[in-house]
């Protein structure tokens, strides 16, 4: 493994009494082709009651960073540095026992894809049971009757009987609330949800992030919304984190981010967003090129390479200069305030409408 780098300058002070607070976390993945930077020096804050988005594309890190939260990383192949305090608790480093113990009770996720996440060898109803007997010491027909009651409350149909169906008997959307189920059933504190809408009709998506905000207000929990899709989170978040190549680039609340965004990748993102707005023709704005490497990432600003505004700031800054990511709302692009309101507000506005 390679030395880690400087900490991302800009963070949050250390200390802080945020719910899940995340400091210069650092995950390298060693490969036979080299070391992968998949997160390089991230610090965030989560509070109780809140919901983060993290957006980005596909490789910028944000689901290695929440499975660095679980400590499901393979330790022979995984360097993690940095701190993850979750309610005054240092995971980082924390023993299988400890991280088994808080895993589905105090902190738990929804996995990306619900059929492959979903074992198909047993029911549905068993699956959701197992946790809620490991962690609440419950009878089997006490873990059942809560498996039945959270089926129900996440709007499976007939629950009594689909209770005792197995997944290939679910439809996507059903395996989906399966999955909330399954992660809520011992109402942890935080909550990962990592594309939780993916390859669902735009129906359900909307029945799905409408539960995770009614579960939310019900128990309180901390929520971590992991996705690619800025209109995803835009009527759920409170708070936005965009990552790229491993690293935060712009950070602030959902109407920050969404009304006057800073930074050209949050540009990119938005810009190729289909819109109600526009005509049917009109093709969207995709974000040139394509993302970096991990292996060998670009040095300066990762983004540059696909950045159209190198020249506004002159000479080689972006390709050499890493930028900082300030403290609260900001973004990490050495553009100047004045810059970025002016280039946003002349070319990226009107695009948006």
């Amino acid at each position: 493994m390679t030395t880690m780098t400087k900490p991302e300058e800009g963070a949050l002070p250390t200390g802080s009494d945020a719910f899940l607070s995340v400091r210069d976390l650092y995950v390298h993945f060693s490969t036979e082709d080299g070391v992968v930077k998949a997160v390089d020096g991230l610090s965030f804050d989560l509070e109780r009651g809140q919901t983060l988005g993290i957006v980005g594309e596909s490789g910028s890190g944000k689901s290695v960073t929440n499975l660095a939260v679980l400590g499901l990383h393979n330790p022979k192949t995984t360097e993690i540095a940095g701190e993850i305090v979750l309610d005054g608790q240092e995971l980082t480093g924390a023993s299988n026992r400890t991280m088994e113990r808080l895993r589905g009770n105090k902190m738990a996720m929804i996995f990306q894809d619900p059929l492959t996440a979903l074992s198909p060898y047993y029911t549905v109803g068993r699956q959701i049971a197992e946790p809620y007997m490991k962690h609440m010491g419950a009878s089997r027909k006490e873990a059942r009757d809560r498996a039945v009651e959270m089926l129900e409350k996440v709007g499976i149909p007939q629950p009594r009987t689909r209770v005792d169906d197995y997944p290939h008997q679910f439809s996507g959307g059903m395996r989906q609330r399966a999955m909330i189920a399954m992660a809520l059933v011992c109402d942890p504190d935080l909550l990962i949800a990592d594309e939780p809408t993916t390859a669902l009709d735009v129906t359900v998506q909307a029945q799905i992030l409408d539960l995770l905000k009614d579960l939310q207000q019900e128990n309180g929990s901390a929520i971590i919304l992991i996705t690619h899709d800025l209109g995803v989170v835009s009527n759920v978040a409170d708070n936005l984190l965009v990552m790229y190549a491993g690293r935060a680039v712009e950070r602030g609340t959902v109407r920050e981010l969404i009304k006057e965004p800073q930074h050209p990748y949050a540009w990119g993102l938005l810009g190729s967003m289909p819109r109600l707005s526009s005509s049917v023709d009109e093709p969207l704005t995709p974000i040139p090129g394509s993302p970096p490497s991990l292996l060998n990432p670009p040095s300066g600003c990762a983004f540059h390479p696909r950045c159209p505004y190198p020249e506004l700031v002159g000479g080689d800054r972006c390709a050499t200069e890493p930028p900082e990511l300030p403290a609260g709302r900001g973004s990490a692009c050495h553009l100047t305030a004045e810059q970025k309101r002016s280039v946003f507000i002349e070319k990226i506005q009107p695009r948006l409408g």
